[in-house]
């Protein structure tokens, strides 16, 4: 019984695949004919089904690029960024989308070695950094074994120091993979929606307006408060906004 139930889900998985891959095809040939509306469609339809890739967020980018739908194409370079952080191709669009906006918003300066972090950070995607985390947990492991049960001096001399160096790498490597987790798992980061909105000092619309922003701006979210976002800008300005005049990455 259990080998037939493996055997139908099996084919029920081969034939949502097949689905998927139809989908995407018929949005490619939709696209290439310049049929960007029935692109989005086909391709929206695969991420409802549960699909994902850098490859398919990336087209759907480009398909809204086309229509002039700013911020659904920057949304969806955000997303696929995501996925392929390293992707000259995504960072090139995403750049040519975002100098189409109106807000042209300076980022706080940081010091050198945070900006060096996070732009460590962000070069690879979750997978890659718990890989390479786990790799080097395993290789401080191998390190331990060797200090503990080798006789030989030198070899317990070498075990103890490449053993601090990949205590160090660890505890970067973990870091990272959690700042990543947090960040792609909570979905912190979104693109504005609405045309124009006004960012308020408190979640409600009797608060104080602070400032104006417009459809396509990138936001850091902080909190959320009864259908309210405390958001922060890249030049460290903050306020509430609806939820609703935003889309998370």
């Amino acid at each position: 019984m259990r080998k037939i139930i493996s055997i139908v889900g099996a084919i029920l998985i081969s034939i949502s695949l097949l689905g998927q891959q139809d989908l995407i095809t018929q949005g490619d040939s939709a696209y290439n004919s310049e049929m960007y509306t029935e692109a989005i469609s086909n391709y929206e339809a695969v991420l409802d089904q549960g699909f994902e890739s850098a490859q398919l967020y990336y087209n759907l980018g480009n398909a809204y690029f086309n229509i002039n739908m700013l911020p659904a194409a920057i949304l969806n370079y955000e997303r696929a960024k995501v996925l392929a952080p390293a992707d000259a191709d995504i960072d090139f669009n995403l750049n040519i989308a975002n100098s189409m906006i109106p807000d042209k918003i300076e980022p706080v300066p940081e010091i050198f070695y945070i900006r060096w972090w996070k732009s460590l950070r962000n070069s690879f995607n979750l997978y890659t950094w718990t890989i390479a985390s786990i790799s080097i947990f395993v290789m401080l492991i191998l390190c331990a074994g060797i200090f503990f049960l080798s006789r030989n001096i030198l070899m317990r001399k070498f075990a103890f120091w490449s053993g601090i160096f990949f205590i160090l790498f660890s505890i970067a490597g973990f870091s990272m993979t959690y700042t990543r987790y947090d960040i792609q798992s909570k979905h912190l980061e979104a693109i504005v929606f609405d045309p124009t909105i006004t960012v308020k000092s408190s979640p409600n619309q009797l608060g104080k307006d602070l400032f104006v922003i417009h459809e396509g701006t990138k936001v850091f979210i902080l909190e959320e408060i009864n259908e309210w976002c405390n958001i922060k800008i890249a030049n460290g300005s903050a306020g509430w906004l609806p939820a609703t005049s935003i889309k998370r990455i």
